[in-house]
């Protein structure tokens, strides 16, 4: 899914833990246009309740949030 998503900001997020991922991405989001795409990458497994709970209370949209070996993905557009 992602190599069809054009990817805005790339964000290492690893080593980070909760909720420090979910800040950054919230920090950063203002950082891709409208409808522009950050693509996150954490190692802290409460990011896969942390950041789609963000997204929702914000508005922002998680196109995926997926774990790929240690590390959790996710693409978050920029909705508003």
């Amino acid at each position: 899914m992602s190599d069809e998503i054009k990817v805005d900001l790339e964000l290492d997020l690893k080593g980070l833990l909760c909720p420090l991922p979910m800040v950054k991405v919230s920090q950063n989001i203002n950082n891709v246009p409208v409808g522009g795409v950050i693509r996150a990458v954490a190692t802290d497994p409460g990011s896969m309740a942390d950041i789609p709970a963000w997204a929702k209370s914000t508005g922002n949209e998680v196109l995926s949030a997926e774990k790929q070996g240690n590390e959790f993905v996710f693409l978050v557009k920029r909705v508003k």
